[in-house]
This record gives C-alpha cells, sequence and structure tokens, in this order.
C-alpha cells in the first residue's frame, strides 16, 4: 500500500527494509510507518575505492557515508585511510576506522583533500599516531560493520577494539558527534588536528577557551599534500570552534617533531617512518594555548557503562569568529536527535525537488540517492554572517549570493549544472558568481575548469565554466554582470583553445581540441546573443576546429604534434587509451562534437555508417558497464553518446540504451557506481535519464526525451510550477514511447525546449514492447 504526498509517504516498512538489504541501513520492521523522502536515501552506495572491484585503477564511487546537510559546509564522516588515491578517506572494505572528520569530498580522485577535524573517542593508554590497517597499533579500531547505519543526514557505527558507539549528525556549518562510552576510568576524546585526507595540514593552533570549549585554526598548504598531492594548488585554513559535554579537566597537547626539511606530502605519511615519527609525540598537559606543525588534542575522562559524551564544532573557512558564530547559531544545545531530526528535515525538503511514483523501492532508492549526491556540492563556502575567504586571502562579505566551492568542472558541465538549472536555478548563478568573483579577487581575470577552495588547480581540461555560464544565459537564468562575466569568459577562451594553430596539440590533443570548441561554440552564442557580432563570427569559426584533427583515411580523430603530423597510428587504433585523450580513448572521446551534431556525422561518413558504429560500440560494451573500451559509462566522456540516437533518426534506440544503463550500471549497493561519483555527475546523469531528459549540449536549450524508469515524475520548477512525465503502461518490458503528448496536445519531438519544462505542464507517454520507429523521427 502506497500513497504518495508531498514531501511525505505511507509506505510499509517491510518492503522498504527490502529494498535496502545488504546496505546496513534498514531497520526494524513494523507494520506501517511514515517514511520521508530522505528514508529512500542510502548514503553507502558508491561508498568504496576499490580498485579490484572496479576493474580499473580510478575505483568506484568514492562517495562518503557520513552526516551532511544539502550543499552544506560540514561532512561528519568516518574515515577509514588517509593515504593513496582515496578521495573520500573512506572505502567500505576496510576493517578499521581513524576517526571522524568535519570535512569530506565527494566522489574524487587525485588523492583529495579536506578530511579535517579528525575526532576519535577511545579508552586505555593515549595514542598520539594514527596506525595503519593491518597490523600498526595506534588510535585507529576495528569495527563492528554489521553495526554500520547510514542515512541522510546520520552516520552510526560500533568502535570494537574500545567498545563506544559512535553517532554523528550534522548542521549545514557544524556538526555534532555522540559516544557511548564503556566503563573506563582513562576514557577519551582525541583530535588529529594535523589530519588531512592526502597528505597532513601543515601548521595548527589550539587554545582552551573555558572548561568546555576550545578553539583553533589548521592550515592546509600545497607542501603538505592535498589535492593532487600538493599540484592542486590547494591552500586553505579551517577554523574551528568546538565544545566537549565533559568539562575539560585532564587535557593536553600532543605535539610531533618534523625534522627540519622534512617533505610533508602523502607518501611520507603514508610511510612507516610517520608512524614512527607520530608515535613518539611530546605531550603537553592542560596548556591554555599551543601552535606547532603536528599537533593533537586530547581530554581524558572516567566514565560509567554506557555513558553519552557529546563533542561539537562548527568550521569556518574565515576566522575563529566565523567558526563560533556557525555554531552557536545552528546547535546551541546538546541535543543530538534534535539536531538529526532538522538535518532530516532539511533532506526531506530539498529531495522534495522531485516526486517519483511507479517503478520498485529498490529503484526509488536508487533515483533518491543518486539525487542526494547531486546536493553535496557545490557546497556553501559562506558563513551563516555572509563572510567568505576570498582568492585574494581576504574576507568578504555578500549579501547577494552565497558563496560556493568545489567545481569539477569537466564532469559537472554535462549532467550535473543542467539538472540544477531545472531544480535549482539559484544554484546555478550562486556559483557562476562565486567563479566570478574568484577571477576578479585573484586578479586573474579567467574561470578556473577545476575549483577547490579559490584554488587554481588546473584539474583536467577544458573550460567548462564558459559551457555553465553559456547553458545559464541561453536559458534566461542569469543575474550577473555580463560585461563582466564575458570578458573573463572571453579571455578563458583566448587562454586554452584552438586559436593558434586551428587546433590543441598533445598532450591529449583530441580531448582538448573537441572540448575547447565546444566551450567556443559557446562562446559564439554568448557573443551573438550580447551583440559582440564580430566575436560571434571569430568563434563560430573556431568551434569547427574538431575538423582539424580528422584523418577520413582511419576513420578517426588523430592527435597532433604542434608541428602538424599526426600522432603514428596505435595498433589498438581508436580502442588505445590515452591517444591524445584524457582517461579514455578516441572511440569515447570522438563523439563529442555536440554542438555541430550534422557536421560530424558528415564528417564521419553520413547517418547510415555512424548509426553502424554507434551500434557497434554498444554491442560490445559489457553488460556491467564497468571500466571497457567502448560505451564507458565509468567515465564522463561518452555520456551523451545514448541520446545521440534522437539527432540520427532512431530515437527508440535512444530509449533502449539509456533504460538500460539505468537498469544496469545503477545499483542499491556499495558497488551500485561504475566510476567516480565525480562531485555529483555520475548520479545527475542517472536522475536526469531516470525522468526521461537529457541534455545533450549545454549551451543549447534542448533536453532529449528518452525512456521514463518510473510512471510517473513530479518536478518542482521555475515559481511555483510543476512539470510532470507521465510514462502509461511503464514496465521493464515495456520500454519504448509509442506516442507522446504534451499538455494534451500530440506531441511528435524527441526533444524537449527548456522552457516548456520551467513554465510547467505533463508530458505524457504512451509505452509500449516494441519500437515505434515514426515517432520522434523529425527533428
Amino acid at each position: 500500500m502506497i500513497r504518495l504526498v508531498r514531501n511525505l509517504r505511507w509506505i510499509t516498512t517491510t518492503a522498504l527494509s527490502l529494498a535496502l538489504v545488504g546496505t546496513a541501513c534498514s531497520g526494524p520492521t513494523r507494520t506501517i510507518e511514515e517514511v520521508h523522502f530522505s528514508d529512500y536515501v542510502n548514503p553507502f552506495i558508491g561508498a568504496s575505492t576499490n580498485t579490484e572491484a572496479a576493474g580499473a585503477y580510478h575505483g568506484l564511487g568514492k562517495t562518503f557515508p557520513g552526516a551532511t546537510t544539502p550543499f552544506g559546509m560540514v561532512q561528519v564522516s568516518p574515515n577509514t585511510i588517509t593515504g593513496g588515491d582515496n578521495g573520500s578517506g573512506y572505502s567500505y572494505e576496510h576493517e578499521t576506522i581513524e576517526g571522524f572528520a568535519f570535512t569530506q569530498m565527494s566522489g574524487i580522485g587525485w588523492y583529495g583533500d579536506l578530511g579535517n577535524l579528525l575526532v576519535m573517542p577511545t579508552v586505555g593508554d593515549l595514542r598520539t599516531n594514527s596506525g595503519k590497517e593491518g597490523g600498526v597499533a595506534g588510535y585507529r579500531s576495528r569495527y563492528d560493520k554489521s553495526s554500520e547505519e547510514a542515512k541522510a543526514g546520520y552516520y552510526k557505527v560500533l568502535l570494537s577494539d574500545y567498545q563506544i558507539q559512535a553517532e554523528a549528525t550534522a548542521a549545514p556549518h557544524s556538526g555534532m558527534l555522540r559516544f557511548v562510552f564503556p566503563e573506563n576510568k582513562q576514557s577519551r576524546i582525541q583530535l588529529d588536528l594535523a589530519r588531512r585526507v592526502g597528505g597532513t595540514s601543515t601548521y595548527q593552533a589550539v587554545q582552551v577557551i573555558d572548561d568546555h570549549t576550545i578553539a583553533g585554526r589548521m592550515e592546509c598548504t600545497p607542501e603538505g599534500g592535498g589535492w593532487g598531492n600538493g599540484e592542486g594548488s590547494s591552500r586553505y585554513t579551517v577554523y574551528f570552534y568546538a565544545q566537549f559535554s565533559k568539562p575539560l579537566k585532564d587535557y593536553g597537547v600532543w605535539s610531533v617533531d618534523i625534522p627540519e626539511g622534512q617533505d610533508r606530502h602523502r607518501e611520507f605519511v603514508e610511510s612507516p617512518a610517520f608512524q614512527t615519527l607520530t608515535a613518539n609525540a611530546k605531550i603537553s598537559e592542560r596548556p591554555k594555548a599551543y601552535e606547532g606543525e603536528h599537533l593533537g588534542f586530547f581530554t581524558e575522562f572516567e566514565t560509567e557503562a554506557n555513558e553519552e559524551v557529546l563533542f561539537k564544532a562548527g568550521i569556518s573557512f574565515v576566522s575563529l569568529e566565523g567558526a563560533e558564530k556557525n555554531l552557536k547559531a545552528e546547535i546551541k544545545d546538546w541535543d543530538f536527535d534534535a539536531v538529526r531530526s532538522r538535518a532530516r528535515s532539511l533532506w526531506d525538503t530539498a529531495l522534495a525537488k522531485m516526486d517519483v511514483s511507479g517503478g520498485t523501492d529498490e529503484q526509488k532508492v536508487i533515483f533518491y540517492t543518486s539525487l542526494y549526491h547531486t546536493m553535496i556540492d557545490p557546497r556553501i563556502y559562506t558563513d551563516v554572517d555572509g563572510q567568505y575567504m576570498g582568492a585574494d586571502g581576504k574576507a568578504h562579505k555578500s549579501d547577494t549570493f552565497t558563496k560556493r566551492t568545489i567545481f569539477s568542472g569537466w564532469d559537472v558541465f554535462r549532467s550535473q549544472m543542467p539538472l540544477q538549472t531545472i531544480i535549482n536555478p539559484v544554484l546555478v548563478n550562486d556559483l557562476l558568481k562565486s567563479l566570478t568573483t574568484m577571477a576578479e579577487e585573484s586578479g586573474r581575470e579567467y574561470y578556473e575548469r577545476w575549483e577547490l577552495l579559490n584554488a587554481y588547480s588546473g584539474c583536467m581540461l577544458g573550460n567548462p565554466a564558459i559551457s555553465v555560464l553559456a547553458d545559464a544565459y541561453a536559458k534566461g537564468i542569469c543575474s550577473l554582470d555580463m560585461e563582466k562575466a564575458y570578458r573573463y569568459a572571453d579571455k578563458t577562451s583566448r587562454m586554452f583553445g584552438n586559436a593558434e594553430l586551428g587546433y590543441t596539440p598533445n598532450p591529449q590533443s583530441i580531448s582538448k581540441t573537441l572540448e575547447y570548441a565546444y566551450t567556443e561554440w559557446c562562446m559564439s552564442q554568448l557573443a551573438k546573443s550580447l551583440g559582440k557580432q564580430e566575436d560571434a563570427v571569430y568563434y563560430a569559426k573556431l568551434a569547427q576546429s574538431y575538423r582539424n584533427l580528422y584523418d577520413a583515411e582511419k576513420h578517426s580523430f588523430r592527435p597532433r604534434e604542434a608541428n602538424g603530423r599526426f600522432e603514428a597510428w596505435p595498433e589498438e587504433g581508436k580502442l588505445k587509451e590515452w591517444y591524445g585523450c584524457m582517461e579514455c580513448n578516441e572511440l569515447q572521446q570522438g563523439w563529442f562534437v555536440p554542438h555541430d551534431i550534422p557536421g560530424m556525422v558528415e564528417l564521419m561518413g553520413g547517418t547510415e555508417r555512424v548509426i553502424a558504429d554507434l551500434d557497434t560500440m554498444f554491442d560490445k560494451t559489457p553488460t556491467d558497464f564497468l571500466w571497457n573500451a567502448y560505451y564507458n559509462h565509468a567515465n564522463e566522456p561518452v555520456h551523451h553518446v545514448p541520446f545521440l540516437y534522437n539527432h540520427l533518426g532512431q530515437p527508440w534506440k535512444t530509449q533502449k540504451w539509456s533504460r538500460f544503463i539505468c537498469d544496469k550500471a545503477y545499483k542499491n549497493k556499495v558497488e551500485g557506481l561504475v566510476g567516480n561519483e565525480d562531485v555529483g555527475q555520475m548520479s545527475a546523469w542517472y536522475v536526469l535519464a531516470a525522468c526521461g531528459l537529457y541534455p545533450v549540449c549545454p549551451g543549447d536549450t534542448r533536453y532529449e526525451i528518452s525512456s521514463p524508469v518510473f510512471e510517473k515524475t513530479e518536478i518542482q520548477v521555475g515559481e511555483g510550477n510543476t512539470f510532470i512525465i507521465r510514462a502509461n503502461r511503464n514496465t521493464p518490458e515495456n520500454t519504448y514511447i509509442q506516442s507522446a503528448k504534451l499538455n494534451g496536445m500530440d506531441y511528435t519531438r524527441c526533444y524537449l525546449d527548456y522552457k516548456d519544462i520551467m513554465k510547467g505542464g505533463v508530458l505524457e507517454l504512451e509505452m509500449g514492447p516494441e519500437p515505434n520507429t515514426n515517432w520522434g523521427v523529425n527533428n
């Protein structure tokens, strides 16, 4: 029995529990229970970095299972590992937990960053080193995997070595931990202030404010590794204001004497020498303040059996005062359950943007967890008083937008940002204003492609911020100073583009040339709309640069050197990974001409040959969709490819393959993401495709219609409008669209315009078991 209502549902818990089998998320079964949208979220989906299970060095989803709020600054999550390519700091198959950090990244590679303010409850003798899984003792603990539970805004686990139950919850700028201790005369909460994913903080300070409160800062620089093991140029300071429910009586600071000239990158942090060094830290008892290069803080106390001790902290990237304001504004008391309830309510409201019905409970868990993962980033970077840290290293205040951070541009311009233009256009404006102020405050006056905490990291390639800008402007949702934004976009495109040679030479010649050609088209569209006719012509010509890499004899794009010569043809041909491409091969990257599909088709030999090539690609793709040389859904370059059939007069194949990928590449289990989550992109693809919509070319307002997973999807759009997609007679067998109506009128196109979605209405699809080769073929 299921009755749907806005923000709230009634459902038999047995069905939902079955949907969550194997995730350690199900609770006790009752007859009928109130179930919220957030109850369909399983944060364990994708929470593994396991390269063996992924069949590739990129690993699986790399998500974190801990507590956060929609686009929140704080993520209170268990961390199982510091080193390696483990950006989330957690991997489900690990057997020990080293602590609970207050900041995490979601779904990224390149060694990762954040993982700051690591808090660990312990009993017995104090250990100041983390230890290593597999034999090196430290403050980390084994944990009871069967006790592990994760929900939206909440996490729980039993730390077996200490017999301490740990629970975590979060508010937007702060978080709370609740520990249930055993009887022990030497119980403890300890904070590793130097800890950081992918490296270490390089300087810390801590001070005791009163008998329940400490405050301090952790400075993170490229010299300490972090993003790209230092190559990502991340430089930030995390300020914290923390309180303990039990008074500070026996407390202290440990300090590690870092040798002069010691490299602080991840290789050192991963080494046995680091464990030895940190294990022999100097202990200072009851200092009022302490500063150093590698510090920790601890407070010891006696506990009775099952005694609760709580810890809460606010963080800020601006100041100690900001961290204090953030905590006091959000968590005023010690009511853990109230904080958890507020976090759940925030998620219910955010997830209510999309209401799906029909389908299985398993599919709903996958859908709402995907939607949840699209609401982690770009996260809040602004304190409760409007202050944020600028790219000039100074505090700024904004009353007109929320400064946001973590823009995984190369990934998210494809699906994540186009999804947000529908369900959260204010967020897209916040992001664009954040990137624009960053360009201005830094003095660089160009847009970064992969932004983390104001860092110009240079990660990946292309000019994705231009795509987001052009897409938002084309959709009429920009509230920027467009002259300034255009000036920065123009500089960006001239710095990184195809102008000099008519293509971009190696390395990654194919990927760079095709990606730049697309954003040069975006620039031509922007210039035309802004009345800059000369620029429009200039960029429209550059948008054709992709043609300059095509070799008709090889039926392939080929990378060129600066002297004009093609790189030698490899033995594997189009299937050779890294042959002029970034993380892919030519077969995958070569379809990326979204702005000129007719031109691409003509270049590749015509419609029939292109369709045959696409058919072969999908036919050879393994059905588990793990890393492969054909349709590699585990990585972004191919994400638009299933929807190309809509442009080729065979939309039933888009319906077939988009539905098949939804069914096979996404699962309700830890290994449920076949590749890195990539800051919302992998999940945004599913959300859009499961609704039956997808944008092949951001910057164009066209969304392809495909086969919805659910019988009905209600999307909250615009100013109180609702857009409904009905798929009548939708079943696992009835995957093909037979006919369509838009607002009661026959509809024969295989796409919708953004404005049709945003003004609200009803798209009604009649589904059937066989393709209707007449519907949607006229574009």
